[in-house]
């Protein structure tokens, strides 16, 4: 299980004594945590920061520590705050700051000196917080009796931020071809994605690819396919087809494991030597947080398995959907949110079929695919754009509904979705945004915890929600 370490902040001015006191009582809360937190992390306490020095080492050994995702500071006593300094500026890890005390409540009746001295937090959080702001460095604060609800709360927010955060740098990403041809919203500056969020983004020939497939054998095929009729309903008598995706999917998953990739993306314009196009695959891949992007589209391919991460502890389906199509009836206006091929099965809200049909685009044999009707409930719909001198995060709320017809002739994943406040604001706020025709969608996440995201990342994030307003996007 990963791990936070929680750093304490004091001075030797209080004496020996004192920091023993320092050291029981941090320990003891370390461990109250650990065990109101025990099902999502490990907490380990690191010497309490005296002097320069021993926050030098402490923050040596957080960056150093592969487990360890990120940390919690809380100041037991008053820590002055250049001692800080030369730590705070190796660090390379999330930090959540801890505001809060020892004791829940004021001992009115035995309150001296001794008790203002040892328990200062309202003092030291104070100096740490403002040497944390001068030195630029973005963070969470949970602030409130470190057990409380609403901390514990927060400090569950920050971890699986923080688990996306760590998983982030370390994801590769494969683009099958490049973008396709006159797209622009897909497109990026592959450097600064990987200096900002780590993402190592590099194009792989779709000969490697079909090199892997051709060499498929029909035992991984068959076991493949057994695989399919354990999860998936057959609504085909074309095996062939079916088999066709199965080759694709055994074929990824060994491009996938071979070269440590968690996410890809392909175009249309360069799917030489393959017959169909990755349908199947490709949604029974991104079941198992292998991100996808369509039309080169490695933004959204390396968010999708992100959000994924933060999403693990929680119920709801995350996921990659494209844009489509509208209705527009006054006052009840939908929109369908689909993709040729390529929405995931979590957002089925029943055993999604395996279909075969033409798909009237590509020029390629007809692809096997998912068929389902998407989920309900409240959602958000998180878009990320390059906007030439930095990326944006759009997050918009949104509400998914029950598709309320039968659609025969639409053999796709269909996610049918209510925009906030309303269809014109919400529309155009992301328009004006910038926000893409590419999205993540999930039923797990909520916009604060995009929001925590995109600050410990330093990214622009704007937020399309209810409150939103006409004089909100005319700002963007």
């Amino acid at each position: 299980m990963k791990k936070v370490y929680f750093l304490v902040g004091s001075q030797n001015l209080y004496g020996p004594e004192a920091l023993e006191v320092v050291r029981k009582q941090s320990q003891e809360m370390v461990d109250n945590l650990q065990n109101e937190l025990k099902d999502v992390i490990n907490i380990e306490l690191l010497p309490t920061v005296i002097d320069s020095e021993t926050c030098v080492e402490d923050m040596k050994i957080v960056n150093n520590d592969d487990d360890c995702i990120g940390i919690i500071c809380w100041m037991h006593t008053f820590s002055p705050a250049k001692m800080w300094i030369k730590g705070l500026q190796i660090l390379n890890k999330p930090m959540l700051h801890l505001h809060t005390q020892y004791n829940r409540e004021l001992p009115y009746s035995t309150i001296d000196m001794d008790f203002m001295n040892l328990n200062q937090a309202a003092h030291g959080d104070r100096e740490f917080g403002f040497i944390v702001s001068r030195l630029g460095i973005p963070r969470e604060v949970a602030a409130g009796y470190y057990l409380n609800s609403n901390v514990l709360d927060k400090i569950r927010r920050f971890i699986r931020v923080a688990k996306a955060i760590q998983y982030s740098k370390n994801l590769k990403v494969a683009m099958f071809g490049n973008n396709m041809r006159d797209v622009s919203v897909t497109d990026g500056d592959r450097v600064e994605s990987q200096i900002r969020f780590g993402w190592e983004v590099n194009y792989y020939g779709i000969g490697d690819l079909v090199e892997l497939i051709n060499n498929v054998t029909d035992a991984e095929v068959a076991t493949k396919m057994s695989e399919y009729k354990e999860k998936y309903e057959f609504n085909t008598d074309d095996l062939d087809s079916v088999e066709v995706q199965a080759k694709y999917e055994v074929a990824l998953d060994k491009f996938v494991a071979a070269n440590g990739v968690g996410a890809f993306t392909d175009t249309f314009e360069d799917l030489h030597g393959m017959e169909q196009l990755p349908g199947l695959a490709v949604q029974n891949l991104m079941d198992k947080e292998i991100g996808f992007g369509p039309e080169g589209d490695y933004k959204t391919a390396a968010l999708g398995p992100v959000l994924q991460m933060m999403a693990r502890d929680k119920d709801g389906a995350t996921g990659f959907i494209e844009d489509y199509t509208y209705d527009l009836t006054e006052g009840e206006e939908l929109e369908l949110a689909s993709h040729m091929l390529e929405v995931p099965p979590a957002f089925a809200a029943e055993k999604p079929k395996i279909e075969v049909h033409p798909l009237g685009i590509g020029g390629k044999a007809d692809p096997a695919r998912l068929v389902f009707d998407g989920v309900s409930g409240k959602g958000i719909q998180v878009c990320m754009t390059d906007m030439g001198d930095r990326f944006r995060i759009v997050c918009a709320e949104i509400e998914l509904v029950d598709i309320p017809k039968e659609m025969p002739n639409l053999p796709v994943a269909r996610i049918l979705y209510r925009h906030e406040p309303n269809f014109e604001i919400g529309t155009t706020a992301w328009l004006m945004a910038g926000g893409g025709h590419h999205s993540i969608v999930s039923t797990a996440l909520d916009a604060a915890d995009i929001k925590l995201f995109a600050h410990l990342t330093n990214t622009e994030c704007i937020v399309i929600d209810k409150h939103t307003t006409e004089k909100d996007y005319y700002s963007y």
